[in-house]
């Protein structure tokens, strides 16, 4: 039985999901989200074998590696952009599209400064204030935002909250 575009039966990874969907774009002809998903791929695996030894990594980690490729399409964008190069530009922002597509949907600020301000209340309540805090509340913040947060983004929340 032909599988249909878009179902992923019996995906059971995030990186079998790349896979699955990488042969997809090859029946659809998708250059551009193939090009990107094997990179993507590439990146995962190069993850997994960095360091000692050759590890598996886990769907949350793979995430963070989807975040940190989709940081630098966004910032080579921009400098292409800067430089006066719209088709590098735009070919980077098409990467970003593809990559974002696979990230969970990111918190929005309100809803990261209303857990800064909830962390910041109970390091208070714990006798930590001001500068000394600041380790513990990014900590605790990023246990609790997972990767829906930026980690600068909420480094510079927990910084101006704090003051």
């Amino acid at each position: 039985m032909p599988r249909k575009s878009g179902q992923n039966r019996g995906v059971t990874t995030f990186k079998d999901r790349i896979k699955a969907d990488i042969t997809e774009a090859m029946r659809a002809r998708e250059e551009a989200k193939l090009s990107t998903l094997r990179m993507v791929l590439s990146a995962i695996q190069n993850a997994e074998v960095a360091g000692d030894e050759a590890i598996v990594l886990t769907d949350d980690q793979a995430i963070k590696v989807l975040q940190s490729e989709a940081k630098k399409r966004a910032e080579s964008a921009q400098i292409y952009a800067d430089a006066g190069r719209t088709e590098a530009a735009a070919k980077e922002r098409a990467e970003l599209l593809v990559i974002e597509a696979y990230l969970p949907a990111a918190m929005s600020d309100d809803e990261v400064a209303a857990i800064v301000a909830d962390e910041i209340a109970k390091a208070a309540a714990a006798g930590q204030t001001g500068g000394k805090a600041m380790g513990a509340v990014v900590k605790a913040v990023r246990d609790r935002v997972g990767s829906g947060a930026d980690g600068g983004k909420i480094a510079a929340l927990v910084k101006g909250a704090l003051g």
